[in-house]
Order: structure tokens, then sequence, then C-alpha cells
């Protein structure tokens, strides 16, 4: 039985499926069979197709994707899906949605057809309504390839903002997986506890290696065989540090790579990087190196060197890349560069506030792409790649082509990775015209494989989503890509894919990666990160615990799960810890600093101070002793006594944020409000995120606001910053804040906040907070009532 259109759309009301068989007769509906003329083209509403694109090349072996697209009549809510080839009858389809997945059957079909020329792809929309009506229409063109892929991708999905991933490394993953399959690439690695960047294969799939962080050593890197179950233990792990470890330069390594061959490794040693994550939800990292020299780790013979013509200190020389036949490495140089404020025994990564040239200075930093010989780790004169080189942009991530012919490299006004305006470019593997390519998409273009047979090239982009996504393109003989083409099977919605890389190996190679050189410090690291990034004690104490599993006399461990406990008033579990301390190592200074913490929240501060005198009778010069004690008197009204140990403290670190506030404390005390603000500033200066500063400064503009009116603008702001930072539920913060408010005529705001911070000292049984709070909040409501007389 044959029905015409109108029938069928009423019939898909009824059917919950987005697809239908596919009919592959003529539509009586175009050919007026129900008498009500067909619209001309040019007179439907307009439907853009979003994926696949127009001219859209697909790979032989490729799962059916879904077709997406946007109806911009909102009238239509069915629509039908046609494909006609050339010298074959349409293919017909119906969907309730505006997206629609050919089953396998069909999707075989269209790809055989399309070989050798186009099939067109037409959307009509309509209405249940009026289903005899087309009311809106879009097309595509697409092909299929007479090439396969043929191999799998390696891939990392990574959650953003970027700062979540350094805070929990075990929430990024790594995928493995055929883009013939109908489902998602499954996971191979996961729940890692520490940081795993970047990863390489050799040319025959056979060695795998990754930047993996091991045993407090971020320059440590896995090397391990290709197997289905893969163990990464500590006999697979090298660190770069070991090159030239005597000169005490610290080692990152990141951006290794395995040699065609898999016996040697290139990374750049003894490095510096920007490496900053922000709180953009696209572009959450922003990272390149500015110091370092490439050097080479030789499997065979176990040794370390430098690659000569790419290891002169005067340039950063990163980002290597290897020639198909190992003899020539292709890598990003540009002159090394000192960022002020930073000094020579800095960390390798170099934080924010180091970087703020880069960030709001509008410094730019490029890059050029030089060739230098391999010849055995002889090395040789390093040659500026023509046509990657000296154009004032940046050039970087630079990938031969399995034959040797082309580079595809990135090219971007500055900088490297993550790069909005990154977009993808092809030359001559000798230097020569760079031609960009047709596969770009309007947002970042970065990352990208070949596949061994040289025909495909799958990047990364966000041209649909600010998580990264995995595309395909075709490369052909003359360097030509075709338009983009989306693997939306390989993508979770809550993830970033990146790094992927084409194996040259058979579908299901890698089952399981399987880490087993975790400690006890990699826990205790994987823990810090939680307390540095925003204090997530909740995320951290688990991760101590298991570290103290590991090791019971861990000492930082215990330490921060003590100070962890305290805060929450698990005082006698909190003591447990310290006491264990202390029987290991009796003058451990930061465990009797945690005694004294619990001693002073019991309501004891002579036996406090009593402990910070012990801690400073052990290191008479330690400014924490001096702070602990000065706050410990000070809190305990002894201010004269508190006074000669905090100037102590500030003497001897006067760019520490606390020892700061707690001068600036002294100097309020004092009445000298004017020499408080000074230090309470300097406090946020040294650190942007110390909130008692924040509120400190904020109750000096609400004493001033009568003289100052314009100081109530940065105490609302500051205010609101620390009630941001603690989730709008720190009892002492939302006080501060009704206050402000309230001084700043914003009533209302004030007796909500009010009423938010009563609630809160309910709930924690602070009945004298819960009376205060009271008092303010009468107040605020009279003056409402007031107010609306």
């Amino acid at each position: 039985m044959r029905f015409g259109y109108g029938t069928a759309v009423v019939l898909l009301a009824v059917l919950a499926g987005g697809c239908s068989k596919p009919r592959t007769d003529a539509v009586e509906r175009d050919r007026g069979v129900s008498g009500v003329a067909t619209l001309a083209a040019t007179e439907h509403g307009l439907i853009d197709i979003l994926d696949p694109l127009d001219g859209a090349l697909f790979p032989l072996e490729i799962a059916p994707p879904t077709f997406r697209w946007q109806d911009k009549n909102p009238a239509c809510d069915t629509w039908r899906v046609e494909v006609r080839l050339q010298d074959a009858r349409p293919m017909q389809f119906l969907s309730g949605s505006q997206q629609w997945t050919p089953t396998a059957e069909s999707w075989q079909s269209i790809k055989r057809q399309s070989r050798q020329t186009d099939a067109v792809v037409t959307i009509l929309g309509a209405s249940l309504a009026a289903p005899d009506a087309v009311l809106s229409r879009g097309s595509v063109s697409i092909r299929t390839s007479i090439d396969e892929v043929g191999a799998p991708i390696f891939y990392r999905e990574v959650v953003l903002p970027f700062r979540e991933a350094v805070k929990d490394p075990s929430r990024i993953r790594w995928r493995f997986g055929e883009i013939s399959s109908n489902e998602q690439p499954p996971v191979v690695l996961e729940k890692l506890p520490v940081c795993g960047n970047c990863h390489s294969f050799s040319a025959d799939g056979a060695v795998l290696g990754m930047d993996v962080d091991y045993a407090n050593d971020r320059g440590s890197y896995a090397i391990t065989p290709v197997d289905k179950e893969m163990i990464l233990d500590d006999e697979k792990v090298i660190t770069w540090n070991d090159y030239k470890r005597e000169d005490g330069e610290p080692t990152f390594g990141l951006l290794s790579q395995v040699s065609p061959d898999g016996r040697y490794v290139v990374s750049t040693v003894k490095d510096r990087s920007v490496f900053v994550a922000t709180e953009d939800l696209e572009f959450s990292q922003l990272f390149f190196p500015v110091k370092g020299i490439l050097a080479v780790y030789d499997r065979k013979t176990k040794a370390f060197r430098s690659l000569p013509g790419a290891d002169d200190p005067a340039f950063v020389q990163s980002n290597p890349s290897w020639s198909p036949d190992g003899k020539y490495l292709v890598f990003a140089r540009s002159k090394a560069y000192r960022l002020k404020h930073v000094r020579d025994d800095a960390p390798a990564l170099l934080t924010a506030k180091q970087c703020q040239e880069f960030l709001e200075g509008g410094k730019t930093f490029l890059f050029d792409l030089y060739r230098v010989p391999f010849s055995g780790g002889e090395g040789g004169t390093a040659e500026p790649l023509a046509g990657a080189s000296g154009n004032g942009m940046s050039n970087y991530f630079p990938k031969y082509s399995p034959d040797g012919k082309w580079i595809v490299f990135c090219r971007a006004k500055s900088f490297m990775l993550l790069q909005p305006d990154s977009e993808l470019y092809i030359l001559p593997s000798q230097g020569g015209e760079a031609r960009r390519l047709e596969c770009n998409t309007p947002r970042m273009n970065s990352w990208h494989s070949w596949s061994p047979n040289g025909r495909w090239l799958v990047f990364s982009s966000q041209a649909f989503s600010p998580y990264t996504q995995l595309f395909l393109t075709h490369i052909d003989q003359q360097g030509a890509s075709s338009v983009p083409v989306l693997l939306s099977r390989f993508t979770s919605p809550d993830r970033a894919a990146n790094i992927p890389e084409f194996v040259n190996t058979r579908s299901g190679a890698i089952e399981g990666i399987v880490v087993n050189f975790l400690d006890d410090y990699n826990f205790f690291r994987a823990a810090s990160a939680f307390l540095n990034n925003g204090r997530d004690t909740a995320s951290a104490a688990p991760l101590l615990r298991k570290a103290l599993e590991l090791n019971p006399d861990h000492i930082r461990s215990r330490l921060e799960l003590a100070a962890i406990l305290t805060e929450e008033g698990k005082f006698e579990e909190a003591r447990a810890h310290i006491n264990h301390v202390l029987a290991i190592e009796p003058d451990q200074i930061d465990a009797l600093h945690g005694l004294a913490v619990i001693l002073a929240k019991e309501g004891k501060p002579e036996e406090a101070a009593d402990q910070c005198r012990r801690a400073l009778e052990i290191s008479p010069d330690s400014p924490v002793a001096h702070l602990n004690l000065g706050q410990t008197l000070l809190e305990t009204g002894r201010l004269d006594e508190a006074v000669e140990h905090l100037a102590e403290a500030l003497r001897l670190r006067p760019d520490d944020a606390m020892t700061n506030y707690y001068w600036g404390t002294v100097l309020h005390r004092r009445a000298k409000p004017l020499e408080a603000a000074t230090y309470y500033r300097r406090a946020v200066e040294l650190d942007s995120e110390f909130i008692p500063a924040m509120l400190a400064i904020a109750t000096l503009c609400i004493a001033n606001a009568q003289a100052d009116p314009a100081q109530i603008d940065e105490a609302l702001a500051l205010a609101k910053k620390a009630s941001d930072r603690t989730s709008n539920n720190d009892l002492q913060v939302l006080r501060v804040l009704a206050a402000v408010y309230a001084v700043n005529g914003q009533i209302d705001e004030a007796a909500d906040t009010a009423r938010r911070a009563r609630d809160i000292a309910r709930v924690v049984g602070d009945q004298d907070s819960v009376a205060r709070i009271q008092r303010m909040l009468n107040l605020y409501e009279e003056i409402q009532a007031e107010s609306r007389k």
C-alpha cells in the first residue's frame, strides 16, 4: 500500500520513532496528487542543515551519521527526508524531530550508490495540522569516498572548565574505537588520580607513550608495548628530570613524541610554560612554553641526550614531530622569554599571577616551525620551514603525512593550544606555500592526526559546542581537504574530546590500561589539587585516607586530614592523626600548630599558646611559628605580646597574605584604620581569594561610608566576591554582605541576606549569632515597612 505525503505525516503522529522505512517511489504530494499546487523552492521557509555540511565526503566504513537541522518555520512539527541518487528512485524517510539517523541497511545503500556521484539529501518541513503543505525546505549534497580510514582512534575526554580536570584528574578518561561502530568507543583508561596528558604511538601501533605524574615527578613518562590489557607500572616509567638532573632545573616534559620505529622519545626539557586554567568554559586553558630545549631518550641504551640544533637555551624549542622515516624532526621555536617577577628557580608551570602580561597585558607570543636532522640523535642545523615561519603568526602542532609528502600544522594569531582562531594549514614537507584546509570550522581547529593510509585527518574543533568534538576530513593527492564530517558518536555531552590519534592496529587491540604505579604521594597530590583550588575538602578527604591506607606514616596526608577534621569540628579524630605524627616526629612543627588550632577551638587558649611556644623553641626563625603564636595571643586579647610575634612574622615573610592580614588586624585594633586597610589590601593582592581580608576591607569601607560614599562600591564588590567564593553559605560573609547592602540602601537585599545568615546560624546551633542577626533583620524589616507607607 502506498501513502501520500499527508497521510504519512498523520501516521507519523501515531508512531513514536524518529525514523521510518524508506520509500523508493516518487512523492504524490510533490506531483500534486492532493490537488494543491507545490510551492516553488524559493517560496519555502529555510531549513539550515547543521550536519552534515554540504559537500561532505564520508569514509567507506563510517557508521550512519545523524542528520541535524534547524527549521526556521515554527509551524513545522514533522519532516520528510528525501535522498536522491543519480538514476535511482528517491529514498524517503519521516522524522518527528529535527534530526534523523539512517538505519544501517539504508545507510549502506546510500553509501554504495554515492561512491561515484553525489547524493542529494533534502529536508521538507510540514505541519500535522496541514500535512499536504510543504512549509520549509533545505538540502545538502554528500558523497562516499572509495578510501577507508582503516584504523581506530585513541583519544582523551576532559571535563570543562579545565580547572575542574586539574582539581580531579580521575574524571579524565581515554577511549579507543572504530568509526564503523554504532556505539561510542569504549573507555580504556579512567579514574587516574594523577594528571595524564599527551600520548603518542609508534608508526606500527606497537608502542604507546604517555605523559603521567608519578611519584611526585611531573616529568614522568610511561612507555609500554601495546596490548589488549596494558599495565603501567614502575618498570615502564621514565622521567625527563633524569636529563642533567644535577643542574637542579625542573622539567615538566609535555608534548613528548614516540619515534616511528618506537626506539626513541623526544620531548621538551628544562622547560617553563604558561599553564593557566581559567573560568571560561569554551577556552578554559592557556598553555604555551616560554623556555625549553629538545631532548631524546633512547629506549635501547636507556640514555638521555639533548638534540643538537634544537637545544639552544636562547630559544624555546617544543612541540616536536617525527618525519615518517625518522630522519627529521619539525618543531615549534621562538625566542626564550623571561616573565617579569619570575625567579630562575620558579616551578616549571607558571601561575596566573605570574602571567598577567599575557592574560591582561596584551602581550603576544609567536612560534615558527623549524626542521632539524635527527641523525641517530646527533642532530644538525635547524632551519626555518618556509611557509610556516616568519609569517607574523604563531605556527605549531606540525604533523607529517605517512608518506612524508605533507605537513599539516596549526596557525593562530598568538600562543599555542586552545586558541579560538586556530586553523589547520598544509604545506609540502620540505617547505613551500601553506594553504588553508577546507575542513576548518569557524572556531578552534587543532589536535590533528593522519590515518595510516594518509587519506584522512582527524582533528578537534568547537564548531558546534564549547566541548571540543572530533571531525574527519579527506586529504587528496594534491593536499586538498574535504569539508569536515563530525564523529558524533565519539563525543560525550559533558566532556571535551581532544588529542585524537589514529593507531595503526586492529579494532579491539586495546581493551584496558591499568595503572599500577600509584603510591601514597600520588593520592596526596590529587587531594592537594582539591585543597588548592577552592578548598574542596569533601573530595580531598577520601584521597588522603587512601594515601594513609598505602602508607600509614605519610605525614603530610595525616596533617591535611587533621586540618579538614578540625574544620568539621571532629577534634578527637583530628587529634589522633596529629598524635600519630608526633609519635614519629616529636618536633614536627606543623603538627604542633595543628594541635594549637584544636586547643584554641576547644576554648583552651593558654594550652594553644603553649604549643605555639614549643614550636617556636624548635624553630626560632619560623615565620609560621611566630604567626601562629601572634594570632593566638591576638585572639585572646593579649595585644602587646601578639604585636611582638606578628611583627617578626611580617619581617621574616613580608609577602605572605595571612601575615599581612593579621598585621592589619593589629593596626585596626590600635585605631589606625587607614594603615590597617593598606595591609588588608596587600593581603588580597597576594592572595585574591583571601576572604577574611576581603571582609575586613568591606567592614572598614562601611565605617567610612559617610565620609566617602564611593567606598561602598568596593565594599559591595568584595563582599559579593567573598559570598560567591563560599557558595553563599558562610555565616560571617553573609552578615557582612547584609550590612553592606543596608548601608548602600538596598534594604530588600539586606533583609534577604540576613534571613539566609540567620537560617544557617540556626542549622549549626549558633544561638548567639541567631539573636544578633535577628536584631539586624528586625531593623531592616522596620525600614521596609516604613518605605511601603
